[in-house]
């Protein structure tokens, strides 16, 4: 059923929010400029968006992570890519807050983000000028401000992959190598640090992820093969290992 409407045509924005409302950052406009605009809507009421405040600068293609208290932005394309980390306070409207700094750049922002209430954990994406993807794992601590921290390596070097959470794991889905699209799924104890565990695989090799979970269940949404859009839906069990 129709919500409302953000303030612009927006691509390649994101957004999080808490248990009462939605945030949506930044992006690219209409007319192909970058925005720093953020705007808010709350569930229990339809209409269009509201607006919340700015980012520190104009920003395309970043992560994000958040517990239900903060909303955190992670890199980005402001023009080059950047290792800019900064935070709102959900509930209460304003600007951008400086955090810390990533420990490399990151964009394309499906970068396999998740999150518990407690850390939040950014993985991979393409280095800054070499054409060449990550397989690193770094962490924030999302009460905290600071720098990230290393946490691991996927077990490949890989852009646009999905991610989804529980309050105890992070999984991530597929992504795109520089030998190929792949089906790998893999996994982390959010709580702790370490390199990523086989999970399973997907039904197919895709890209271009989304995934949204609760407790229970990770959804792993749409995408691309190496040859076309998908529409397909699939599931894992967030405390299991499978296909």
């Amino acid at each position: 059923t129709d919500f409302g409407d953000l303030s612009a045509t927006i691509s390649d924005g994101n957004g999080s929010g808490n248990d009462i409302r939605f945030i949506s950052a930044g992006g690219v406009n209409g007319s192909g400029s970058r925005v720093n605009v953020v705007e808010f809507v709350n569930y229990a009421s339809a209409g269009n968006t509201t607006d919340f405040g700015d980012l520190s600068a104009v920003r395309e293609l970043f992560s994000n992570v958040s517990n239900n208290v903060r909303y955190v932005t992670l890199g980005g394309n402001g023009g080059s890519a950047v290792n800019t980390i900064e935070y709102f306070t959900i509930q209460t409207t304003g600007n951008a807050t400086d955090f810390g700094d990533l420990t490399g750049t990151r964009t394309e922002s499906h970068c396999g983000n998740v999150a518990s209430s407690t850390r939040g954990l950014i993985s991979a994406g393409p280095n800054a000028g070499s054409g060449s993807y990550s397989n690193i794992i770094e962490y924030i601590t999302i009460a905290s401000t600071a720098n990230s921290t290393d946490f691991g390596d996927l077990s490949n070097s890989v852009n646009q992959t999905g991610g989804v959470s529980s309050s105890t794991r992070g999984i991530f889905a597929g992504g795109n190598t520089s030998g190929g699209v792949i089906n790998v799924i893999e996994y982390v104890t959010i709580a702790s640090t370490g390199n990523a565990t086989d999970f399973g695989d997907m039904t197919s090799a895709r890209f271009k992820l989304a995934g949204l979970a609760n407790s229970t269940r990770g959804v792993i949404t749409g995408g691309k093969t190496s040859a076309a859009e998908s529409n397909v839906l699939e599931f894992v069990t967030m405390a299991s290992t499978g296909n």
